[in-house]
């Protein structure tokens, strides 16, 4: 199947092509199964009401009418009471089944063949079209806004996103965000090398000017470049900051260079139609170069020619590790290089793996990615993309998983093309890693702790139509896996199912802190087509009409009046 980013994103967010949907939810459709299992238990119990006892009843009903006080209508009176008795036995059963799972008398039951479809989206659909008055940017800029995003690839995405919000805020025009060719990644690619620069500038030119460099100025008969004030902005600035501070240095210098420029602006904004640009920057204007979304399209399609296929961000690698703390499951050598990385990277603090490991502050192994997929019902045909940097521990780690689903692989094994080698650890490999992970039937990371990459996905996933998501609740899973290691396995796969149950399977849900604006940007970019709540109704389908029509009056306008200053 081919997939046109375009076409694929457009068909998500028209209205008359909504994304598909099950009938029922996976928690509800779950709840018939469990009562359906409860049913047979009874029955296999031989707590049932035979033909016989229906005989019985019926008899005895006759009787009843016949003769009031015989010991036929005795003996009806009796098979009523016992039809009464196993009623509400009945009952008491399908109402322990209806207030949970927790108890060990109720079965968990995920349907796989279900998770492999969108979740429920419960009538809302993605949208971050503005819904209230959005006037073109002014005419008269107040300066120009240069940034450095810093971090990896979706850091940086973030960051773009906070700029162009910002350039907005202060009615600047934005230089075209430069990326941190950093000690990490070590490529200096640069927007240029990423983004389509040209469908990034004209898919927001309704809300900020974008220029790729500050523009030359003449000044006493010579030109000369505006030379930007360097600033740094506090993290997570309030909106306030960059309309006092930052505006009045702009004013002074005419140009501000914020940097480093990584979570330098609030996310949690009381003003819905900010939090829709970031959206409209996100999921729409960000897109990347053609090659690299053919080079993504290409590893999709041999993916999916032989069916569905789950990707997965498996975080098992050294900075993570050494962030979390958990060393003792790796050799003494293993630690040291662990210690060592902390130590030059993160601040110093007392980490004890046993406790971090209880409240599951530490990322999942593979194995234990692979036990949860298959408690869940996946067997081993099913086929996994990793989106994974370089596995710390080596194949030791990734024997069992391995044995548990053979069929694995990544973007070099899929496609062994010489530009996606030569950039496998770079800001390219990176990108095609999110774009294969946002187009997968399911997706699942494995740390999404302060994973930019996972968060980012989350959220991307969740606007690009609701598609399922497996979220390992790692402190839930954490003493099932600990009971496991102590030699108690009866029950596990159920336990686990009874806590992946609890998870959300990708549907809207409210975003509760520290959850990010990037990870759930429901319900601010999102509307309903029959909506109760007004906030909530979708804008009209001819909205980016009106705002071509504003912003081509304010040309016109913009293009009389400089010539009217001309022939004076």
């Amino acid at each position: 199947m081919g997939l046109n980013w375009t076409q694929s994103l457009r068909s998500n967010s028209d209205p008359a092509h909504p994304p598909p949907n099950t009938t029922l939810s996976i928690l509800t459709r779950s709840y018939w199964q469990q009562l359906s299992a409860q049913v047979n238990k009874a029955k296999q119990s031989r707590i049932i009401i035979s033909p016989d006892l229906l005989k019985m009843r019926r008899g005895g009903h006759h009787r009843l009418h016949a003769k009031q006080g015989g010991v036929k209508g005795l003996v009806g009176k009796l098979s009523i009471a016992v039809v009464v008795v196993l009623i509400c036995t009945l009952s008491v059963l399908f109402a322990a089944t209806i207030t949970g799972t927790r108890g060990s008398a109720s079965p968990s039951e995920i349907n796989v063949e279900e998770l492999w479809e969108s979740a429920n989206s419960g009538g809302w659909r993605p949208s971050s079209a503005p819904r209230s008055d959005w006037p073109p940017s002014p005419k008269e800029t107040n300066g120009y806004l240069r940034v450095r995003c810093n971090g990896g690839l979706n850091q940086q995405r973030s960051a773009i996103c906070n700029a162009v919000l910002a350039a907005r805020i202060m009615n600047a025009t934005l230089v075209l965000p430069e990326l941190d060719a950093n000690s990490f990644w070590h490529d200096d690619s640069g927007f240029q090398g990423i983004y389509d620069v040209e469908h990034f500038i004209q898919t927001l030119r309704f809300d900020v000017r974008i220029v790729e460099s500050i523009p030359e100025i003449h000044k006493n008969g010579k030109k000369k470049k505006i030379k930007a004030y360097q600033l740094r902005p506090p993290r997570d600035a309030p909106i306030s900051w960059y309309t006092t501070e930052a505006l009045k240095k702009m004013k002074e210098h005419g140009a501000i260079y914020l940097t480093p420029f990584s979570h330098r602006l609030a996310e949690e904004i009381d003003n819905p139609e900010y939090q829709r640009l970031r959206c409209r920057v996100n999921y729409h204007a960000l897109r990347f170069k053609p090659h690299i979304m053919k080079l993504s399209e290409s590893i999709v399609d041999k993916l999916r020619a032989q069916g569905h296929f789950i990707s997965i961000h498996l975080r098992f690698e050294m900075d993570m590790l050494a962030f979390a703390g958990c060393f003792d499951i790796f050799s003494p050598k293993e630690q040291e290089v662990l210690k060592k990385y902390r130590k030059e990277n993160f601040a110093e603090k007392r980490l004890v793996y046993k406790e971090r490991r209880a409240i599951g502050k530490c990322p999942l192994t593979p194995e234990e990615v692979g036990l949860i997929l298959r408690a869940m019902g996946f067997d081993n045909s099913t086929r996994i993309y990793l989106a994974a940097g370089e596995l710390f521990g080596g194949e030791r780690f990734m024997k069992p998983f391995r044995s548990l689903f053979p069929h694995l692989e990544n973007h070099s094994s899929v496609d062994s093309s010489e530009e996606l080698t030569a950039n496998t650890q770079g800001l390219i490999g990176s990108a095609v890693d999110y774009m294969v992970c946002l187009l997968s039937d399911i997706f699942m990371p494995t740390y999404d702790g302060p994973s930019n990459f996972a968060n980012n996905l989350l959220g991307h996933r969740l606007y690009y139509g609701f598609r399922t998501t497996l979220r390992p609740d790692r402190k839930g899973l954490a003493p099932i896996f600990i009971d496991r290691e102590n030699g108690r396995t009866s029950g596990f796969e159920e336990a686990v199912r009874r806590v992946m149950l609890k998870t959300n399977f990708g549907g809207p849900h409210k975003r509760v802190p520290p959850e990010s604006f990037y990870t759930n940007s429901w319900p601010e970019c999102f509307c309903q087509m029959s909506a109760q709540n007004p906030a909530d109704q979708c804008p009209p389908n001819n909205v980016l009409d009106i705002l071509s029509s504003q912003l081509e009056s304010e040309l016109t306008s913009d293009l009389q009046s400089n010539l009217t200053t001309s022939v004076a």
